[in-house]
Parts: structure tokens; sequence; C-alpha cells
């Protein structure tokens, strides 16, 4: 959490000389004109740096849940269960998601958990 608190500071601090160079270029405007529009290119910046700062990735899986459905590997009918999103796997918007019985489940986190060791490699 430090880390990414001092990043976050970090930020802040280049985020003064970008104000600061459009207030310049808009010093004939009216000062709350100028630093509106200054905020707004701040704004537009540095939201993308913002989400990446406080993007949390989990050491867990985010499991997605339902009852009442057929398990993608054996056919057997029940509750189910699919890994939506973990570290740089993310499944959230899978228009047909592959749910597993809990039987399965194991082996398929075991196998996403593989491929996610893979990437950092």
């Amino acid at each position: 959490m430090i880390k990414k608190y001092l990043f976050y500071l970090a930020r802040w601090q280049l985020s003064t000389p970008v104000l600061a160079i459009v207030l310049i270029l808009l010093a004939n405007m009216s000062t709350v004109a100028a630093t509106v529009i200054a905020n707004l290119i701040g704004g537009l910046i540095f939201f993308w740096v913002d989400r990446f700062i406080f993007r949390s990735l989990s050491k867990e899986p985010l499991w997605e849940i339902r009852d009442n459905v057929v398990c993608y590997k054996c056919g057997k009918q029940g509750r189910g269960y699919r890994i939506a999103e973990w570290l740089g796997y993310n499944r959230k918007q899978d228009k047909n998601p592959q749910f597993r019985c809990e039987e399965c489940k194991d082996e398929k986190a075991q196998e996403v958990k593989e491929k996610i060791n893979c990437k950092g490699e």
C-alpha cells in the first residue's frame, strides 16, 4: 500500500507542471475559466494514470457461482463455478461462460494459475 501511495504522490507532483503550462497558455482568459479548462485537461490526462495506480489485482481468484448449471467438463448439473478474474486473467465479459462443478473447478483453477505464472516469466 505504501508503494501505491508514493506512486500516487509522484503522480500528483507531475500534474503541477502540466496544469501550470495550461494556465500560462490561457493567461488572457479569466482566472476561473482558465482553471476549469486546466482541470479538465488534467482530468483527461491523469484519469488513466490514476486508474492504473488504483487498479487492484487480487492474489485470490474472483469466482462467479450459479445454481442449476451444467458442468462444462463432466456434464453434471448443479451449482457451477467459474473464475471470472484473477491477476491478468479476466473473463468477466465472457459471452459464453464455462461453469464447472465442485469437483472440476479445482482442476480449472490450477490450469489458470499455471497460465498466469507462465505469463509472468
